[in-house]
């Protein structure tokens, strides 16, 4: 189920770097955190009280940046967000780091090492950890922050939820001449626009699968998420693009993630509890299905115990209980990703085997020397079987 945040015991933390003496400026950062702070206290998202959430500004050194933090996290129970914008660098042994104004390049003394941000946050009682982290690495020109594939991975957390805008090439937008930087961007916009189509509460999965499909449809940078249990499920937003009333029937507000499906099984099992979820028949999810599945199909479906080779009766099946496109497409994603890691299945031809060729009658009939003979004489040569059997 998913859960919403008490803002009594909650606490978010802020943090953002614009200027710089070394490395590029940010200036779109300075933007990032009043806009964000004004949403997380306000009714469209947490409702936090204006004093559970603290936004440090261009911090000087590294007490600046983690004192904050500590505080939060002593003070919290519930659920610890921190937020960090600026740039992300890397030391000589590929450790990452945050870029305090002074920072250079390559030198985690410099800055504050995620190591020292890790220890505070996992030491702290709360019950979900939220990290978002729109950072990368300098050395780009105006209007790109740098990063890389590993930035994630670095970051994670048991029992967490980590957000971070450095995509797999290894850049992070800021656009120049835009009031926030292209992750930030986007976030805020669901936060305070909502997601059409979409149930009531956004959670964190709804919102990075979103944040995902917008970015990339816009040729930016594609978002990176790293999660454990169930803090996907953590609501961040009030969807203020519902519409009960436009809402088609069986839909489900609550479905399981593909994300979270790590085995073909997982995601079979999945697949049947969306069903369930709907409330609706095999029968009736047959008919919703457009065109219509025979209810043996749904069955066969619901039943297999190897993932299906092909999409098509996937889509149309998640299409009955009420997914709309973006839902479609994290589960389309989750299927091809658990196909390709599937081994090959025994005596399934390959993508590119030509398909087998229909044999004739004439085809059928034994070769010259090929007769029933060979069963008692196996060894021998035809010249020297009787003619009658040649």
């Amino acid at each position: 189920m998913r859960a919403l945040p008490d803002p009594d015991t909650s606490r978010v933390v802020l943090v953002g770097v614009s200027r710089y003496t070394e490395l590029e400026p940010l200036p779109a950062v300075a933007n990032n955190l009043p806009a964000l702070a004004r949403t997380l206290t306000g009714p469209a998202s947490w409702n936090l009280p204006a004093g559970h959430c603290t936004v440090v500004a261009e911090p000087d050194t590294p007490r600046d940046m983690l004192d904050p933090v500590k505080e939060a996290a002593g003070a919290t129970s519930d659920t610890l967000l921190v937020y960090f914008a600026g740039h992300g660098l890397l030391d000589g042994r590929g450790e990452l780091f945050f870029g305090l104004p002074r920072s250079v390049q390559g030198h985690s003394y410099t800055g504050v090492t995620y190591q020292a941000l890790r220890e505070i946050i996992t030491g702290c009682a709360a019950r979900r950890l939220v990290i978002i982290l729109d950072c990368c690495m300098s050395g780009r020109a105006l209007g790109l922050m740098g990063g890389e594939d590993l930035l994630a991975d670095q970051a994670e957390i048991d029992g967490s939820y980590l957000l971070a805008a450095a995509p797999e090439n290894g850049r992070a937008l800021a656009p120049p001449g835009e009031t926030y930087t292209a992750f930030t961007g986007a976030l805020l916009a669901v936060l305070q626009h909502g997601i059409p189509g979409r149930p009531r509460e956004l959670d964190l999965n709804a919102v990075y699968h979103h944040l995902r499909g917008e970015l990339t449809a816009k040729g930016r940078p594609t978002p990176q998420k790293r999660d454990r249990n169930t803090a996907g499920r953590l609501v961040l937003a009030r969807n203020q693009a519902y519409h009960p009333a436009t809402a088609p029937a069986g839909q489900v507000e609550d479905g399981p993630d593909p994300a979270d499906c790590h085995t073909p099984l997982a995601f079979l099992e999945a697949l049947a509890e969306m069903r369930a979820r709907t409330g609706l028949t095999i029968h009736a999810i047959s008919q919703r299905a457009d065109p219509p599945l025979a209810p043996a199909t749904v069955s066969r479906l619901l039943n297999a115990t190897t993932l299906p080779t092909t999409w098509k009766t996937i889509g149309r099946y998640l299409t009955a209980c009420g997914l709309g496109p973006d839902q479609l497409q994290a589960w389309q994603s989750a299927w091809q990703r658990l196909r390709a890691q599937e081994p090959a299945r025994p005596g399934a031809p390959g993508p590119d085997a030509e398909p087998p060729r229909t044999r004739s009658w004439r085809d059928r009939l034994p070769r010259r020397g090929e007769g029933p003979w060979r069963r008692f004489f196996p060894g021998c040569a035809v010249s020297r079987m009787p003619a009658m059997w040649r």
